[in-house]
């Protein structure tokens, strides 16, 4: 008897220690992101661009001015800023706004406020949500693994950083998502969950939609949730549309043009060789699969085909098994570990964008704990796809990548593949992993039941 309670006391007294190291090193991921997130604010040369984007688009509209207009954009920018700065915007394709109406809407009370003042508490909102919903994922894993999960997260905050330095929105909605999957699953702050799902829904339907689509097909109260959330983000999209409508009629034309104009060979959103993923264009690559595929043949009819029938499939696979797997905690880490890298392969996103792989952490965590194979498997497959989405981690290895001849022509060699586009090859390896473990588990469970039958 006192050697078990020996025992027990030894065992609590190593959970209580990786609790506290796991606490370290948040802590400490949590002080570099915003270091480095604000350091990037003041030195960068295009700090901020993101953000003066957005709620320039918004502050356009306020004073009557069309945003999805160029010309009108451009014209805004000179009479604020001045010819030079105006002339920049539009060498970056600032003056191309591609947000939708919802953008405007959610970012008008920041347009209100001097650029200072609104990128200051833009920061502010984004930084304390990022860490919040960081924190509170690390907190649903540490029960599998705390000091992984933390050194996961902690990995993924200090790769973030940059989204804190140019203000894109893609920081507030990942953060968002994070704040609401914790809420819906802990079943706690309802309201609150609800109501970040739906800005994040708002702003950017491409990060926040799959990961709505599990809460949908889960059923029962998750799907409750969900369509509270749908009709909350179908009530700000609206208001948003009425309010473009009747002051820009010809807002979706426009809009449809300039996203067009972007996705155009050597446009700002091109996956192809002549885009900015190229590593000698940009350090924030686009990890989408139309990026990879466009090595193979740079038409987008071939490359969209090619994308849209992998992660098609993938994603009716994943379908199949929500419906068969129960509604237990553990298999809806492994399906936010399907679907969270399979919505960055399926259209556009930059590695910001990806910061939403947090939301496998637990699904690694979870099987680490089980031991075995399949445990390390997942966090060599998790850290792979977390470090070469990570805008810091890209411009280290950009240097080394840029002495590699880039494929310009005909079918590259897998090397070249692997040496030129890691991010969407590690993210689609990530998606086939966690699928092959939920499609395993959930078969397992249809024997297990059928023996009991």
């Amino acid at each position: 008897m006192p050697e078990q309670l020996e025992t027990s006391t030894i065992r609590l007294n190593d959970a209580r220690r990786s609790r506290k190291d796991a606490l370290y090193l948040l802590t400490l991921g949590a002080a570099v992101f915003l270091l480095f997130g604000f350091a990037l604010q003041f030195s960068a040369s295009d700090s901020r661009e993101d953000f003066r984007a957005v709620v320039y688009g918004s502050r356009c509209l306020l004073h009557k001015c069309d945003p999805y207009n160029q010309d009108q954009l451009f014209n805004f920018y000179q009479r604020d800023l001045g010819t030079p700065a105006a002339l920049h915007f539009r060498g970056h394709s600032l003056t191309q706004y591609v947000n939708l109406p919802a953008t405007l809407l959610i970012t008008a009370p920041f347009a209100m406020l001097p650029f200072g003042i609104s990128s200051l508490l833009w920061s502010l909102v984004t930084a304390t949500s990022f860490i919040l919903g960081s924190f509170l994922i690390w907190e649903m894993s540490s029960s599998y693994a705390p000091v992984l999960s933390a050194a996961l997260i902690a990995m993924s905050l200090v790769s973030g950083a940059i989204v804190l330095g140019n203000g894109n929105p893609a920081g507030l909605v990942v953060a968002f998502c994070l704040i609401a999957v914790w809420c819906l699953l802990k079943d706690r702050f309802i309201l609150a969950g609800v109501l970040c799902f739906s800005i994040s829904l708002a702003l950017k339907p491409h990060d926040a939609g799959l990961v709505w689509l599990y809460f949908f097909i889960a059923g029962g109260k998750l799907r409750v949730r969900a369509l509270q959330t749908l009709a909350i983000t179908a009530l700000l999209s609206l208001a948003a549309v009425l309010w473009v409508s009747i002051s820009v009629p010809n807002w979706l034309p426009e809009l449809r043009t300039n996203m067009a104009t972007m996705a155009a060979h050597g446009g700002n959103n091109d996956p192809g060789p002549d885009g900015p993923t190229s590593r000698d264009r940009a350090i924030e690559k686009i990890v989408n699969l139309q990026s990879t595929v466009a090595l193979i043949q740079d038409s987008p009819g071939f490359y969209n085909a090619v994308t849209f029938l992998v992660c098609g499939l993938l994603l009716l696979l994943w379908t199949a098994c929500i419906f068969l797997s129960p509604r237990a905690l553990a298999f809806a880490w492994l399906a936010f570990a399907v679907i969270v890298p399979l919505t960055m392969l399926v259209t556009y996103h930059r590695a910001y964008d990806a910061r939403l792989l947090v939301l496998a952490v637990p699904a690694c965590a979870m099987l680490f704990a089980e031991g075995g194979k399949v445990g390390k498997a997942a966090i060599v497959v998790t850290t792979l796809a977390l470090f070469f989405t990570g805008e810091l981690s890209i411009a280290l290895i950009s240097p080394l990548l840029s002495q590699i001849p880039m494929p310009t022509a005909g079918r590259p060699a897998l090397g070249n593949l692997l040496l030129t586009r890691p991010a969407p090859l590690a993210l689609l390896l990530m998606t086939g992993f966690y699928l092959w473990v939920l499609i395993q588990r959930s078969s397992l469970r249809r024997t297990g039941m059928s023996s009991s039958e």
